[in-house]
């Protein structure tokens, strides 16, 4: 009988559970977007309906491994919240599922598992000390240094979207945000949406059918594509920020690749070019020339197919 892992990704948005053999290959992928009336308790719902469907088609499961989005204990698997659902609040996610399946658990934050899968089958196989960060419904961080993942104090990443920079979407002198609430897709969706915030002169004006409540990312890489000057100047500002917090992470850090995934890395070269320029320019003189910004490999799988190596290899700490 195959030997096979669980790999479950609890996002804010999407919800997947993949079945990969021991070599973190995916066997069978499922994926929601779990309509949410209740909060968490309708993703839960799902994992348990999801997880009892593969166990009876797939009996060789040794071990469930969870990315789970939202800051969380490491050594007893209990999540603090999360920052997209309600309903998370302290609740024993680990404990939760050893309950109901007869298998060893492992919970770590969702962008540990996405960067753990880029560390052994994707961008991160030739780094020493890799760093691996997501832009989507939020931004999170993980390190990993010889192989081995940095938990620093317990609660899981590096949340690198939770640190400040400036606020140049603020008209308050000198103020100051995360940069989660400037560069990720949802926050880049509802400034787009603003009234007045796109000219009229812009072709993303045209690709929403003059409704700019529609506008998204999507809209934002075609306008860019065509040359369009309010795209590029703001995905030029979206990587300033961005770039100075990679800059930091490489200054503070000294690591010699950061790798980007999440929706929003799905623009290619018109985000990572900029992240690239403002982050080889914020550096301190330590780092420059010696790291490099990537594209995620395995980009919407690496999640799940990360729970599903911690649950195969454990979660082995600095």
């Amino acid at each position: 009988m195959a030997e096979l892992y669980l790999g479950i990704e609890i996002g804010g948005t999407k919800q997947q559970i993949a079945v990969c053999d021991k070599n973190g290959q995916i066997v069978r992928m499922e994926s929601e977007r779990v309509v949410l009336v209740s909060g968490a308790s309708d993703i839960r719902a799902w994992i348990e309906k999801t997880i009892d469907k593969l166990l009876d088609e797939f009996p060789g499961v040794k071990a469930i491994g969870v990315g789970f989005g939202g800051p969380l204990e490491s050594v007893t698997g209990k999540c603090i919240m999360s920052l997209q659902v309600h309903g998370w609040e302290n609740f024993e996610l680990k404990t939760w599922l050893e309950k109901k399946y007869p298998f060893p658990v492992t919970v770590v934050n969702d962008t540990v598992a996405g960067g753990y899968a880029e560390l052994k089958l994707g961008s991160g196989r030739n780094s020493a000390k890799f760093f691996y960060t997501n832009i989507g419904t939020g931004i999170g961080g993980s390190l990993f240094s010889c192989g081995k993942t940095w938990d620093g104090i317990g609660f899981g990443g590096a949340y690198l979207g939770n640190t400040y920079v400036a606020d140049w979407t603020s008209e308050e002198n000198g103020a100051v945000t995360r940069i989660e609430t400037i560069c990720s897709g949802v926050q880049i969706e509802k400034r787009l949406r603003k009234a007045g915030y796109v000219p009229e002169d812009s072709m993303l004006i045209g690709l929403c059918g003059g409704n700019t409540e529609k506008i998204d990312c999507r809209m934002l890489k075609k306008a860019a594509e065509c040359n369009d000057a309010f795209a590029l100047d703001e995905l030029d500002r979206i990587g300033h920020t961005f770039g100075m917090g990679v800059a930091n992470v490489v200054t503070l850090l000294g690591v010699d690749t950061v790798s980007i995934g999440g929706g929003v890395a799905n623009l290619g070269d018109l985000i990572l070019e900029p992240i690239r320029k403002y982050a080889e320019k914020y550096v301190f003189i330590s780092g420059k020339g010696r790291f490099k910004v990537v594209q995620c490999t395995l980009m919407d799988d690496n999640v799940p197919v990360g729970a599903a190596l911690y649950a195969r290899d454990g979660f082995d700490t600095i």
